[in-house]
Parts: C-alpha cells; structure tokens; sequence
C-alpha cells in the first residue's frame, strides 16, 4: 500500500519535480510549500492545504483556485489578482474579488451577473473590448471603452455622437465600424489618420482635403477629387511622380486651369 510513497522523502525529492508531492506520505507543509511554489498547480495532490500553502500556490498559479475547496477572500484575491479569469472558478464572489478581477483582466467580467457601475467602468480602463460583456452599457462606459481601445466601439450598439467622436480621436481607423458618420466625425477621423478616407463613403471636398493635407497618399482612396484636391496635390508635390500617378486615371487634366497646368510642365 505504501510503496509508492518510498520516493518521496524530503523538500529534495519536490524539487525535482513539483508533481513528485503526489507520492509523499502526509507531506509537511514545508514539502507542500516547495511543491506549489515550483508549480501552483500541485495543489491537487495536497489533502487539507492550510491557508498559506493556498495562498503561495495562487500566487504561482491563479488557476490553481479550482483545488480549492471553500478558499478565503484573501486566497480569492491573489488568484484573480495573478489572472482575473479564475473569477470562473469562484463562487459568489465579493466586491472586491471582483474589482480585482476586472482590473486584472477586463473580460472577467464575463463571469459577474450584473455588475455594477463601477465595476463596469473598471474592467473597459482596463480593456475596452470588455465592453463586448457588457448589456446595455452606459454612454460613460462607452466612452471610457472607446479611450482604451477606439475599436471598442464595434462591440458597442448605436454609439452616441460623443462615443464615435471620442473613438477616432483615439485612432481614426475606427470609422470603419462607424456606420454613417457625420461629417464631423469624418473629419476628426481624417485628422488622426487621413488613409482612413478609404472607408468614407462620398467624402465631402473638405474631408478630402483634410485627409490629404494630413497624408498625400490619402489620394489613393479617393475616387473623384475634388478640384481643390488636385490644386493642393499639384500645388504641394507636382515634383513627386509616386504622388501624382494617383492623380492619373481620376482627372482629366487637359481640363486643368493653365496655371496648374504650367506648374506640371515645370516640375
């Protein structure tokens, strides 16, 4: 019945291996602890940890908390503090268990019915597409989600004015997943980024112009330039063949006033 135990012996024999713990014969805590500091997963093979052996096993291992039987808040604290989503393996956690987890990883909140508020506001700071977890999220949710990630707002249902101004501010390619921008919106987009015209539909001359004022090649997207466009664009790099092969193909420019036409010629 107890052969199996011979190999095991003392903290050398758990050194060599954290799983060794399963064949020791009624472990002293400083063979348990050994174990679970090598490897928080040990804790499995371990009958009856004590409380600190739980807690150095969660430090090592978050996950570790599913051999758990009945931890302690401040067990519960460290595993979500080391990955936020064991909160999966805790029931009926408090508050704090669960402010810890979202602010270690944003989706725990995945696993909290009904969050609050503040527990929302905590896990998008942290990740805006937390916000994918969240019903009906409130517009400083939203806003707070779009600030960390611009993206976010792809998860987000019929965003407010100020969410999708406050997602391209933080990066313009955001107006990808915006449907019918306003023009503003369009402009504060082509600002950040003005390549991002590439997913504008029918932008207006003064989107246009944002756009290739910020990024020359910006004219690559635009199908009709408008003739302010192509003035700023001959005006400004006549001299940059790269930049002007766009022009082709999208302008007649034998219709071109004379003044730009001559301005070709020079360059």
């Amino acid at each position: 019945m107890f052969e199996k135990y011979k190999i095991v012996k003392d903290v050398e024999d758990i050194k060599r291996s954290s799983y060794n713990i399963e064949y020791a014969y009624n472990p002293s805590e400083e063979m348990q602890l050994a174990a679970v500091r090598q490897n928080g997963w040990s804790i499995q093979f371990i009958k009856n940890p004590s409380k600190k052996v739980q807690l150095e096993a969660v430090k090592e291992f978050g996950s570790a908390i599913e051999f758990i039987h009945n931890p302690s808040e401040e067990v519960q604290l460290e595993a979500v503090k080391q990955d936020g989503l064991v909160l999966s393996y805790i029931q009926n956690p408090s508050k704090n268990v669960k402010l810890a987890a979202v602010k270690q990883c944003g989706e725990a909140i995945a696993y909290i019915k009904k969050p609050s508020e503040e527990i929302k506001l905590a896990a998008v700071k942290r990740n805006g597409y937390a916000i994918e977890y969240i019903q009906n999220p409130s517009e400083a949710v939203q806003l707070e989600a779009v600030k960390q990630r611009s993206d976010a707002i792809k998860y987000i249902k019929n965003p407010s004015e100020a969410v999708r101004l406050a997602a391209v501010r933080k990066g313009g390619y955001a107006i990808q997943y915006i449907k019918n921008p306003s023009e503003e919106v369009q402009l504060e987009a082509v600002r950040k980024n003005g390549q991002v015209i590439e997913f504008i539909h029918n932008p207006s001359e003064t989107v246009q112009l944002t756009a290739v004022k910020e990024n020359r090649w910006a004219i690559r997207f635009i199908l009709n330039p408008s003739d302010q466009v192509v003035r700023y664009l001959i005006e400004n790099f006549s001299s940059n063949l790269l930049a002007m092969q766009y022009l082709y193909g999208k302008v007649d420019f034998n219709t071109l006033p004379d003044d730009l036409k001559l301005m070709l010629e020079v360059s």
